[in-house]
């Protein structure tokens, strides 16, 4: 069975992880969100990518959910001690996947191809595919201005009121080599529960993904991200009422109506089921909390049912 699925970083993580231990790995293909992708220190460094792809090699910080597990940070104390600015946590050996990358990017190398060589030294079996070559990033607009996604998420902690969402450059975009291909062959396309705004919502600001995703609606299935009102983590319920979305999983199935045909909601959320019938989705009850790894794998070989 070929998988693909849509992937932002922390809460896809462990449902790919669950996938990548039901299935043989090299059935999946994970197209990543790289609105998020941002420049520190002079290095390009793409968070979602790489937190699956060190979830998939085994070296994700757990505790985290972002990094290198058993990372240092005497880098980031040194570049405060100069000035720098250090509110962006770059660990030390998390430091050498962002020099790579720069570096190679810096050469010509497109990010796709950078990602695939990445994944080969890491062990990482899967595919992992940026859902575009050309930058698209993720902008947020509060009461003070615009942010990017990460000064919003990462220095602001979230905190500031939101007005709006852009994606910069999408529309400019196309898919990275592949992308296109993956969802089309695919026998199940899984959306993981992620930000539907800004996890999800840049990968289907690039031209022709959702196009591409409508085509084969019926194998489309998404976790909801939404339980009992409220995000699991991350600030995706304030991003979802900026956008005029309700937080719930119809909010979720509304977001993803024009291509989504199952959309798995939690067994709190049963008096939803109703709504979501009437926006075209067929709805499926889980335990979608993910606290173990039995539970990753549980749900993972539910969305291959399902």
């Amino acid at each position: 069975m070929r998988v693909t699925a849509l992937a932002g970083g922390t809460g896809a993580a462990k449902l790919l992880r669950g996938l990548a231990s039901a299935r043989p790995r090299h059935e999946l293909t994970i197209i990543g969100n790289t609105g998020d992708d941002t420049e520190i220190w002079g290095l390009h460094v793409s968070p979602d990518l790489d937190t699956v792809m060190y979830a998939l090699a085994g070296r994700l910080d757990a505790m985290r959910g972002w990094g290198v597990a058993d990372d240092t940070f005497r880098c980031l104390e040194a570049m405060g001690d100069l000035g720098a600015e250090t509110w962006f946590n770059l660990g030390d050996r998390d430091l050498a996947t962002h020099l790579y990358r720069t570096r190679a990017l810096g050469d010509g190398t497109p990010l796709s191809a950078v990602t695939a060589e990445l994944c080969r030294r890491l062990g990482v079996a899967a595919r992992i595919l940026p859902m575009s070559d050309d930058p698209v990033r993720t902008r947020v607009r509060t009461p003070d201005g615009w942010l990017s996604f990460q000064e919003y998420f990462v220095r602001e902690k979230a905190q500031v009121r939101v007005l709006d969402v852009e994606y910069a450059g999408a529309a400019a975009s196309r898919p990275a080599p592949g992308v296109l291909e993956a969802i089309r062959e695919a026998d199940l396309v899984v959306v993981c529960p992620s930000n539907p705004v800004t996890s999800v919502g840049p990968v289907l600001a690039v031209p022709g993904m959702a196009q591409a995703l409508a085509a084969v609606r019926s194998r489309v299935v998404a976790v909801s991200p939404i339980v009992g009102g409220a995000a699991v983590s991350g600030p995706a319920g304030e991003l979802m009422r900026a956008r005029g979305l309700p937080v719930s999983p119809v909010g979720v199935a509304a977001a993803y109506a024009p291509w989504l045909g199952t959309l798995v909601i939690d067994r709190s959320d049963a008096a939803r089921v109703p709504e979501l019938e009437r926006l075209g989705v067929r709805p499926v009850l889980a335990d979608i909390l993910m606290t173990d790894r039995d539970r990753e794998i549980a749900l993972a070989q539910l969305m291959l049912a399902a």
